[in-house]
């Protein structure tokens, strides 16, 4: 179905683009808005079709258990970068950063609005304050190592590592 949507959508702007240089003193307004209409018809079936697949009751049920997966491993990571932190080169943390969290920062927000669809706005909400500080810090912590701030990567890691770990609470207080 969201194939023929996209054939829709590319038949109607094509269409469309064709009515406007038939004819180049006048345009016919009804050819024109029947290609205007098949490109909206392609539009609301692509929509439709990724709205139906998102919430299909499997995939919401893997989303939300990769959602606190990934948050499990960004918190563990952040540990063990707390641990490590005194004996890390200040300058190397941003590549300890990038190859640690990269994967499971994106597999959560590729999955992150199943929480919408399973508990609702507000847990959407909640979950992504706390997600959202978090990842500020750890752009802070990246961009402190690499200027080569040891406090403030220090300082940072915790307040990231904190706000983790709120978001972690808030979706397990979900199940």
């Amino acid at each position: 179905m969201r194939v023929i949507g996209y054939l829709l959508v590319v038949a109607g702007f094509l269409a469309g683009a064709l009515v406007t240089v038939l004819d180049e003193e006048q345009v016919r307004w009804g050819a024109y808005a029947a290609a205007f209409v098949v490109g909206a018809v392609g539009i609301a079936l692509v929509r439709l079709t990724a709205r139906r697949e998102a919430r299909a009751a499997g995939k919401l049920a893997s989303n939300m258990q990769l959602v606190e997966a990934s948050l499990e491993r960004v918190v563990e990571g952040l540990s063990r970068l707390r641990n490590e932190l005194p004996t890390m080169d200040p300058y190397d943390v941003r590549f300890w950063l990038d190859t640690t969290f990269a994967d499971d920062l994106a597999r959560f927000v590729d999955a992150r609005e199943s929480i919408a669809h399973v508990h609702g706005l507000q847990a959407y909400a909640d979950v992504m304050n706390a997600f959202a500080a978090g990842e500020r810090y750890l752009n802070r912590v990246w961009s402190a190592s690499a200027d080569g701030y040891v406090d403030e990567v220090t300082a940072y890691v915790h307040k990231a590592s904190e706000q983790f770990d709120g978001a972690l609470a808030e979706v397990r207080a979900l199940r």
